[in-house]
């Protein structure tokens, strides 16, 4: 929200040196966010006068271009030019070159004079052109930095000035104003208003406040108007669309007249451009009080305005001349001819006010804050007004807004107002709140005396009744967000003074810490960082062809993912089942930046939903569900495991003397998993497997010892590398981490180091082809008994002296026992026990 601070000081005390930094300073005291700072005069410098152009002489060029070589009057006639510098004729009349041809001789016009600095750091000087000494410029709106019509130069008159000749101009446009700018929180909507902020910076510095509700006449009842039907027929949880509906008339407005110059200055500084004068109106009131108001072209409605939910199959062109498919939960401004609007988001374009719009109806209504959000979101239509009333409006300023708009159209653009008008709608129950005496001291940690909480909540513009044992306390109207004690104890702690909180540390209960998962997976990630890979955060939506990539092992296997009801985008519209995607897209963006040699990973949470997802229906408000409910709810709740994965490019370490640096391969990716399973005490069993993802000969299946499938590890697919636009022989490697820590022990046991030699002793088996080394791993691990330490592969080869559609695989056996040395010929019968059943199941055969 941009406060002008002109406006501002109409409404509080603002002293008047001060500045938007010290506006700001004083609202951070009760609760609202600096954001920035909009002041023109940081970028425009003056001298900026008013000049009136004496004469044009139009002069062609060999261009083709035609110039005006201007005079120009800058001072008052009969005064001498009291301004001095370089290029500023003591006469008072300036030769100026122009290149605009929208003005005439005596027009009013803005001259910036030598020594003038205008935004984008230009500054103005006298300077030979044209075959002229050119001493300042006539500028236009876009030059000045106050508009982006560069098409002529600003003619005065035509915004309603006729300023004395030599009149500041910058004082004249208001650009010696300035804005400060508040991040509003979505709980506090009233203070996208002046009226809000004033009353807020009232609360911060203690001094008055005057509101501007109050400074608006409007009548006590209203009746005869234009005809208004409220009917709702599926409100949302219970909840009519639109609860009050003020419709007032003016007739004989002139449309065409200009905005006045001080409107505009305060418009634009609160960041809205001035489009015509019953809009700027509207929108000025809507700043002005938090209302959004809107002006209809009366002669252009036909019979009553009807409030309704839209049917299906309706359309409706809407102001940024687009056609809307409306949806039936769409609540509808319409007429006899049909929808004119959709309720406090946007207007109609068939009854949009123009230049030839005599007579106004002018709407100011309270609509329900969930219905305009869900429209607004539908659509992706925001508006001023959407943001407005989706936070909540006061219900009761709806009349004073409309009376308020109807008083400028009157004054501004020679409107007469009915005296007849329409007001429909039933109040809403007042918010009454019971606060113990002690609750809010309870509850902040500060003794609050009784004249604090009542001084505090008064000014909250609260009516505050003693009560048994404490007070009984009606929330403001435009406090939509107070219903119950501990809301209004927040408050009593704001407006009281955060800085009285004392600031003391609470006291850690003994006995408690990082439960065994937390600890499990900070040593997890930690070791993967001390490994020397980057931790880094994917986005968790992914496209449908990700999922099905990813998702499953097998091409083509049945796959369910969570899908976005409202996605950031379309290509990106479902939830993660699989962490590799958003990785490699990372991956991607780096090596399009140069960074070619990676060692990425992500610890994060995938989604693999099982049967239904969600409820039939949403649970009501205000209302606890029943355990039922509850266990519903977290039924409809995919699964959610925690995966870790990692991508691996180039190379392993930079180049430098001396040095060669080695390609990442898939055993690097197999090295990471298994640190992760000694990391966590949890044996990780590596085999041969297939992953459409990945390679099809260079992929490794990632298992428990009790068979369960864990993950995945190897060189990615190339096609999918390609397509990518990745490096060839990129691997990567992805883990279920939450099915390792569930199978590592509570307590990790280090195993006894013998003190007795090693035996070790090579064993070379001949096998088809198609067995995985793996399996017959397994099989020498099995029959060497108890005497085994360590089994590995240390070479596998096929070719010359091997036949064929066979392959020879090396092993390596460590033999150990724990209370003796070994002999030659235990070592010898434990090899042979093994050899023994490997070429039980696999016919090896010993070389």
């Amino acid at each position: 929200m941009r406060i002008p601070l002109s406006w501002l000081r109409e409404f509080a005390a603002v002293p008047a040196g001060a500045t938007a930094e010290d506006v700001m300073a004083e609202l951070v005291k009760v609760g609202f966010e600096e954001e920035a700072v909009h002041r023109p005069t940081d970028t425009l410098q003056g001298p900026v006068v008013v000049g009136q152009v004496l004469s044009i002489v139009k002069e062609p060029q060999t261009n083709g271009k035609t110039i005006n070589w201007c005079q120009v009057r800058v001072v008052p006639e009969g005064q001498e030019q009291a301004l001095t510098g370089e290029g500023i004729d003591p006469s008072g009349v300036q030769g100026i070159i122009c290149g605009a041809h929208n003005f005439v001789e005596g027009d009013k016009v803005v001259v910036t004079l030598p020594g003038a600095v205008l935004p984008g750091d230009f500054r103005i000087s006298a300077r030979k052109t044209y075959g002229h000494l050119s001493a300042g410029m006539i500028a236009s709106v876009r030059e000045l930095g106050i508009g982006e019509d560069h098409d002529g130069i600003l003619v005065l008159s035509r915004i309603g000035l006729d300023p004395e000749i030599g009149t500041d101009a910058m004082e004249l446009l208001g650009l010696y104003d300035q804005a400060a700018e508040i991040n509003v929180t979505p709980d506090r909507g009233y203070a996208f208003s002046i009226r809000g902020v004033a009353r807020e910076y009232a609360h911060a510095t203690g001094t008055s406040f005057t509101d501007p509700a109050s400074e608006v006449l409007a009548p006590a009842e209203l009746s005869g108007g234009y005809g208004v039907k409220l009917n709702d027929d599926a409100p949302i949880y219970g909840k009519t669309g639109c609860d009050r509906f003020v419709a007032r008339t003016v007739r004989g407005v002139d449309a065409t007249r200009p905005t006045p110059a001080w409107m505009t200055s305060r418009l634009r500084l609160a960041g809205i451009r001035s489009i015509s004068l019953p809009v700027d109106i509207s929108n000025y009131v809507m700043l002005e009080l938090g209302q959004p108001t809107h002006c209809y072209d009366l002669d252009k409605l036909s019979g009553d305005i009807v409030v309704r939910r839209a049917v299906p199959g309706e359309k409706i062109t809407t102001l940024d001349a687009k056609e809307r498919a409306l949806d039936v939960e769409d609540l509808l401004i319409t007429d006899g001819s049909g929808a004119i609007g959709i309720a406090g988001v946007m207007g109609g374009a068939a009854t949009e006010v123009s230049d030839s719009t005599s007579n106004v109806l002018v709407e100011a209504a309270h609509f329900d804050e969930v219905s305009i959000g869900r429209s607004r979101r539908r659509h992706k239509l925001p508006s001023e007004a959407s943001k407005r009333f989706e936070r909540g409006v006061d219900w009761h300023v709806a009349d004073i807004a409309a009376q308020r708009v109807v008083d400028l159209l009157v004054e501004l653009a020679d409107g007469i107002a009915d005296q007849a008008g329409t007001d429909v709608g039933t109040a809403p129950d007042a918010v009454t709140i019971a606060l113990p005496a002690g609750f809010a001291a309870q509850r902040i940690g500060i003794d609050f005396t009784e004249e604090q909480i009542t001084t505090a909540l008064v000014d909250l513009g609260a009516v505050v009744e003693e009560s048994d044992g404490g007070w009984t306390v009606s929330a403001p109207s435009w406090r939509n967000d107070l219903e119950t004690k501990e809301d209004l104890s927040e408050e009593i702690a704001r407006l009281v003074g955060y800085e009285n909180i004392p600031a003391t540390l609470p006291v850690a209960p003994p006995g408690r810490g990082l439960t065994r998962v937390q600890q499990q997976r900070r040593r997890l990630i930690q070791a993967l960082a001390d490994a020397g890979l980057t931790e880094v955060l994917a986005y968790p939506f992914v496209s449908k062809a990700a999922n099905d990539t990813f998702g499953v092992a097998e091409q083509g296997a049945a796959r369910s993912a969570v899908k976005l009801a409202n996605p950031i985008s379309e290509e990106h519209g479902f939830l993660r089942t699989s962490i590799l995607p958003g990785l490699i897209e990372v991956a991607k963006r780096n090596h399009s930046r140069g960074f070619r040699d990676l060692a990425l990973f992500e610890s994060g949470l995938v989604f693999l939903p099982s049967g239904t997802v969600g409820t039939p229906s949403i649970p009501p408000l205000g209302v606890k569900p029943s355990d039922e409910v509850l266990d519903a709810l977290y039924d409809g709740v995919p699964d959610q495991p925690l995966y870790v994965a990692a991508v691996l490019t180039g190379h392993d370490s930079p180049a430098a003397a001396n040095h060669t640096p080695r390609l990442w391969d898939w055993s690097d990716a197999l090295d990471i998993a298994r640190l992760a399973g000694d990391v966590l005490g949890v044996e990780i069993v590596v085999s041969q497997g297939a992953h459409q993802a990945f390679h099809p000969g260079r992929a490794a299946q990632l298992s428990l010892r009790t068979g369960e499938v864990v993950g995945y590890a190897g060189e990615l697919h190339p096609k999918l590398l390609a397509a990518h636009d990745m490096p060839a022989r990129s691997v990567a490697l992805e883990f279920n981490a939450d099915a390792l820590f569930e199978a590592a022990a509570d307590v990790i046991v280090a195993r006894h180091i013998s003190t007795f030699p090693v035996a070790t002793q090579d064993v070379a088996l001949v096998v088809p082809q198609e067995i995985p080394a793996d399996q017959v791993l397994e099989a020498l691990r099995e029959g060497a008994g108890e005497l085994l330490e360590d089994v590995a592969l240390f070479d596998v080869y096929a070719g010359k002296g091997i036949e064929e559609g066979k392959k020879s695989l090396a092993f390596g056996l460590r033999f150990r026992a724990t209370d003796r040395t070994l002999t030659a010929d235990e070592a010898s019968a434990a090899r042979e026990s093994a050899v023994a059943l490997a070429a039980e199941r696999f016919g090896a055969v010993q070389r």
